[in-house]
């Protein structure tokens, strides 16, 4: 099996299509391997394509007009990116880069718009994927405005223990490297 089919498959948004449509998909698609460090796009790139991360992790930032990293988060395998490109076509607001040698699938925003129109499972995946992001930016944006480092600190550590937590006897281990 095509590499690139069994990623597609593996994903929320594709998995509950046909072989067919996926090997469809998977026939408009590139694949491109990255190194750590590697940049995947830049702002002001054309946001011509939704990017699917098949391997490795993927971190995605703003940088301030003082040069600090604002980080907007961090993709994982399975998970789509540079999907505001579904919808209007701009260039990208962001920075995206490998964190670890990563493999991503681009899948062209044409390719995205016809199986959004043509399978309404597809078009209601994305939209709950877009609404949660949504709902995790608020949640900082809150967090941010509303708490005090202590609290925001406690918060992150809960969320990273939930998304990277392993139980132990003496609580919880956070696997994942943070810089900060």
């Amino acid at each position: 099996m095509n590499e690139k089919i069994w990623y597609l498959k593996k994903c929320p948004v594709f998995g509950q299509l046909s072989s067919e449509q996926v090997v469809n998909i998977e026939s408009q698609c590139f694949s491109r391997k990255f190194s750590r460090g590697e940049m995947i796009y830049l702002p002001n790139d054309m946001g011509d394509s939704v990017l699917l991360l098949a391997r490795g992790r993927v971190r995605i930032y703003h940088v301030t007009n003082e040069g600090k990293q604002a980080i907007l988060g961090f993709m994982e395998p399975g998970e789509l990116f540079g999907e505001v490109s579904v919808f209007n076509g701009s260039r990208r607001d962001e920075y995206a880069e490998a964190t670890e040698k990563s493999f991503v699938v681009l899948l062209p925003r044409h390719v995205i718009q016809e199986l959004m129109l043509e399978n309404p499972t597809v078009s209601m995946t994305l939209t709950k994927m877009f609404g949660l992001r949504l709902r995790r930016i608020e949640r900082r944006l809150k967090s941010l405005l509303f708490k005090t480092s202590r609290e925001r600190l406690i918060h992150l550590l809960l969320e990273l223990a939930e998304k990277y937590g392993r139980h132990v006897p003496d609580g919880v281990v956070i696997g994942q490297k943070i810089s900060h």
